[in-house]
């Protein structure tokens, strides 16, 4: 039987969100709750939807909320010298620090949707397609016509390691309070929401205040961006911020393991569950209410160390969902970490378990006494 356009409509609601009351489709389409029920009788009636879930219920997914651009990377082929002009290798690939972890979280067999801001543009178009390729959920993003697509210009030096970058990412303030109510079903059902600081403040804020039984994991992205989150840090579940970006949303400098003691201390008084402080070559330090621990870095060549901390925070949720400890979690998302560090793409195109999990058992040797 031919449905209506507006039954059509309501259907494409439900199929996102299967448990979504009769008064909650009312409110989106602005019409009474009784009009709705209509709409339900019919839908029923012509074998659309049976029982009170409507249909069945996606799979557990995980949602990504952040960004999402086009990187430019420059690699020298000998020495950088800076101030000139260096023969090297440039490289245009997808990026962003959001679409990063979730391209992560779908090769280590993970179901996950993405809430990003994207232009109607070249670039714009190439994140869609490529990103559905990979397996990304881009159903809930926003494609805005008259907006560059974020870009992302960096600079690494003959070690692999970025020395200077340019982000040119105003596109992120146009998702706006009303474009994440719209997505509210789709941040209700996950289980697990990852949010990066490229978002506006308010936006991380309202998220987090209207859903509070998600546990939310943070990605800190730089410095500068991580001192939105200050005043309500507390309701992460999860936080990796690098040395700087601990020092600077706690105010307590780290020159010691008793300084990462206290910054831990500071953000477990304040309510977050895990940290996983990273310190860049040396390890990572971690804690939780029952456990500190320091955990040296292997020795590993890097070809390219951009996306080796999102890589990091795939790892973290997987070993949330698998309910590993904080000992195990900091190691399985340090060797995918590695795997990161090993590829000259910022996502590895091995990534997986299987590799992971191998990492893993290559590196006990280094860890056995920590």
């Amino acid at each position: 039987m031919n449905l209506t356009s507006r039954e059509k409509e309501i259907l494409d609601v439900i199929r996102k969100n299967p448990l979504i009351s009769q008064q909650e489709l009312a409110d989106i389409f602005g019409i009474t709750r009784s009009s709705i029920a209509v709409h339900i009788t019919n839908l029923s009636k012509k074998g659309y939807i049976k029982g009170k879930g409507y249909i069945l219920k996606d799979e557990d997914y995980v949602t990504v909320i952040g960004g999402a651009n086009i990187d430019l990377q420059g690699f020298p082929s000998e020495k950088l010298i800076l101030n000139d002009s260096n023969p090297g290798k440039i490289k245009i690939s997808l990026g962003g620090v959001g679409r990063n972890i979730a391209e992560n979280l779908v090769k280590i067999g993970i179901e996950t949707k993405l809430i990003s801001a994207i232009g109607d543009d070249l670039y714009g178009k190439k994140i869609l397609e490529e990103s559905r390729l990979s397996g990304i959920d881009m159903d809930n993003s926003l494609i805005l016509k008259n907006h560059p697509t974020s870009t992302y210009l960096s600079i690494l030096d003959e070690k692999g390691d970025m020395k200077v970058a340019i982000s040119y990412m105003d596109i992120f303030e146009k998702i706006n309070v009303d474009f994440i109510k719209q997505k509210s079903h789709v941040i209700k059902n996950s289980k697990v929401v990852v949010l990066d600081t490229n978002l506006p403040k308010e936006i991380i804020e309202y998220i987090l205040f209207n859903f509070k039984e998600i546990d939310f994991f943070l990605d800190t992205v730089s410095t500068k961006k991580s001192k939105k989150i200050k005043d309500f840090i507390g309701l992460f579940n999860t936080i990796k911020p690098n040395k700087y970006e601990a020092e600077s949303i706690s105010g307590i400098k780290v020159n010691s393991k008793e300084d990462l003691k206290k910054c831990s201390y500071y953000f477990l008084n304040k309510g977050v569950k895990k940290i996983f402080i990273s310190l860049g070559k040396e390890g990572v330090f971690c804690a939780d209410e029952n456990t500190f621990k320091f955990i040296p870095n292997p020795k590993v060549k890097v070809i390219n160390a951009t996306g080796a901390g999102d890589a990091f925070i795939s790892g973290l949720v997987y070993s949330h969902i698998n309910e590993f400890d904080l000992e195990y979690s900091a190691k399985f998302a340090m060797s995918a970490s590695i795997l990161a560090l090993s590829h000259k793409d910022t996502i590895n195109p091995n990534m997986s378990i299987e590799n992971i999990e191998k990492t893993l058992k290559e590196m006990k040797s280094c860890w056995k006494n920590t």
